[in-house]
């Protein structure tokens, strides 16, 4: 590289030059809660924006999201990842191309790799923590399978969606990450947080228009039976483990397991 270039280099090893880098102060978080995955705690830092979807923790780490067009993942692996009429409009599931891809037969590795994107997408995670949930599903005992779907269950964003209060798991990780809910009264903007048996949710009083407009949007949504929900104080509490036969979207869970052996 000649002297006075500019290294496209930035963040420990992350080649990003054609984006603009933003450097915004960032408060003290805390984020010592009950059976939370990730770093226990989180020191004033600064967030360095490489690009629209990726920003650099505190630590040192990547965190990531997918901030693309939603409809397209639906139609990449055939099924509606979101409960709206956008997602499961027939003519929306049709793979991309004037005439669709005919003639597409997938290997045992394209079938199980389909399978775990469902999944991925339905929870909108990256493959690097998707990957975490899986080895603690893995480390516990019981089913693999169960072990993970009851943690992506478990998520605070998707008990949010869960209770009806935001119409897709992109609406419930705003919701959350903007400071909205209060877990046990007390405000948690991280989207992962895992809940536990007896844990209450409940909602800032100027989001909670918002929240009723929602629930009619989503009119006819089933709250599935390990949550309580109080339409009319708002107040989602819950009050057992989610199980298989309690997650609305069909998966099969082995063909994912056997994916990562």
């Amino acid at each position: 590289m000649r002297a006075g270039t500019p290294s496209p280099w930035v963040n420990g090893g992350v080649a990003d030059s054609e984006a603009s880098i933003d450097i915004t102060p960032c408060p003290t978080f805390n984020t010592d809660l009950p059976g939370s995955i990730g770093p226990q705690s989180r020191q004033a830092h600064s967030v360095v924006t490489l690009t629209p979807s990726r920003t650099s923790r505190g630590d040192g780490e990547i965190m990531a999201r997918y901030l693309g067009p939603k409809v397209k993942l639906s139609r990449r692996v055939g099924v509606p990842i979101a409960d709206i009429p956008k997602h499961t409009a027939r003519q929306q599931l049709t793979p991309p191309g004037i005439h669709g891809y005919r003639g597409r037969r997938l290997r045992d590795y394209g079938v199980r790799l389909v399978e775990k994107q469902k999944l991925r997408y339905h929870y909108n995670i990256m493959e690097k923590q998707f990957r975490r949930y899986v080895d603690e599903a893995t480390r516990r005992k019981g089913n693999t399978g169960d072990n993970l779907l009851e943690l992506l269950e478990r998520r605070l964003d998707n008990v949010v969606r869960r209770s009806g209060l935001a119409p897709t798991i992109w609406a419930a990780r705003q919701l959350v990450a903007h400071g909205h809910v209060k877990l046990n009264g007390v405000k948690t903007d991280r989207p992962s947080c895992q809940v536990r048996v007896g844990d209450t949710l409940t909602f800032k009083d100027k989001i909670q228009p918002r929240l009723r407009e929602n629930m009619e949007q989503v009119g006819g949504h089933d709250v599935p039976g390990w949550i309580d929900l109080n339409p009319s104080e708002l107040i989602a509490k819950v009050v057992a483990r989610p199980t298989r036969d309690q997650v609305p979207f069909d998966v099969n869970t082995n063909l994912i397991v056997e994916f990562y052996r």
